[in-house]
């Protein structure tokens, strides 16, 4: 059973929570997220594993970056991306929780 978050704790962090669901708001960046939740990706794999254009998926990969939840590594031609905010996966398993079907 989980705890219920004590009121001053929820509002001295009202803004960073706001700021990260925010970021997430956007389905693509969603996937995105979800996909590299199993680990570091590169732009290829993630584009085959959520089916999203790869310009679309660079605007998308940069906000994430941007908004410090995510990073990306240079190896020769490739750029890995890997989440680097670990409240980031925190959310993700509370909406898959949420969202997905359960597993038989």
């Amino acid at each position: 059973m989980s705890r219920t978050p004590d009121t001053s704790d929820l509002q001295r962090h009202a803004q960073d929570a706001s700021a990260l669901l925010k970021t997430l708001c956007h389905a693509n960046r969603l996937l995105i997220a979800c996909t590299l939740k199993e680990g570091e990706k590169n732009v290829s794999q993630i584009e085959a594993d959520i089916g999203v254009p790869q310009p679309h998926l660079s605007r998308d990969l940069g906000r994430l970056r941007d908004a410090g939840l995510i990073s990306a590594r240079r190896e020769s031609k490739n750029v890995y991306y890997s989440i680097t905010d670990p409240r980031l996966v925190k959310v993700i398993d509370a909406l898959c929780t949420a969202f997905a079907p359960e597993q038989s």
